[in-house]
């Protein structure tokens, strides 16, 4: 199964990343997938004999739900081919976003609807005309995990200039504590700068590597911004942030949580100290 269909309560992960980016505005969507990812494609299609059954049996409720993800926007599907990282991934993109800003939402990354945070990057991105990522602050310990970002404060401004950037340093060697996630709103620019960009850390052709060279580019679309979140962000990737996010996600919802938390205040109770 690929990880971004595993379920997050009763939605696979890339649905809520659909919606992220819908409820931002952008409502043309281009999956860049993989082999053995076919099951993204048929997620978002309809399903004509499922959908006529329930309506046959008058569940609005679930035919509704069966509906919704292939309601979301206009999605496409591109097979990247060579897994050559994730620039070359966005590369891969270049002839379905033309000339003009667009963003990257990675998949097994997901951000609580509450704390907005892609319509705040694309904000920064019109204002500054370059591109802009996520970072978060994380344990110095846990950089090494990361891109990490060397930055400068810029005054009475909520983001900040990215001066560095870093693919997984070492723990010495890390500029400062604030990862990347994967979230960008980036230039066009972009494109031409991965077209010369060669294999990085891993053998891969990194967006780290590229977004390196547009920070310290001059003219139109260079520059890097950063906007610092420190709302609730999920790791479907890892085992123990994944939990928390169906644990959460499910206790926060009128339907499941009211029975949800008094039976984990039973559990925990019972959990030896």
């Amino acid at each position: 199964m690929p990880k971004e269909m595993l379920p997050v309560v009763d939605k696979p992960a890339i649905q809520y990343v659909v919606q992220e980016a819908v409820d931002a505005g952008l409502s043309d969507v281009l999956m860049i997938t993989g082999r053995n990812k076919r099951a993204l494609e048929d997620h978002f299609d309809r399903v004509p004999f499922i959908e006529q059954t329930l309506e046959a049996k008058g569940d609005h409720e679930k035919l509704a739900a069966v509906r919704r993800p292939s309601e979301l926007g206009d999605i496409h599907y591109l097979r990247q081919g060579d897994p050559k990282g994730l620039g070359h991934a966005v590369l891969r993109s270049r002839l379905h976003v033309g000339n003009e800003p667009f963003a990257v939402l990675l998949g097994d990354d997901l951000i609580d609807e509450r704390d907005p945070l892609l319509e705040t990057m694309i904000e920064v991105q019109a204002r500054t005309g370059g591109s802009v990522i996520a970072l978060i602050e994380v344990d110095p310990a846990q950089i090494s995990a990361y891109g990490c970002a060397d930055i400068s404060e810029l005054e009475g401004e909520e983001y900040v200039r990215v001066n560095q950037l870093v693919e997984k340093p070492a723990v010495d060697e890390a500029p400062s504590n604030l990862a990347v996630i994967g979230r960008y709103v980036l230039h066009p620019r972009v494109f031409d700068v991965l077209e010369t960009t060669g294999p990085g850390r891993g053998g891969e052709i990194q967006l780290t590597d590229a977004l390196q060279t547009l920070a310290a580019a001059e003219g139109e679309g260079s520059g890097v911004y950063g906007v610092v979140f420190r709302g609730r962000r999920y790791d479907t990737g890892d085992k123990l942030s994944y939990l928390k996010a169906v644990v959460t996600l499910a206790s926060e919802r009128e339907d499941l949580g009211p029975d949800l938390c008094a039976w984990l205040k039973e559990f925990s109770a019972g959990i030896p100290k």
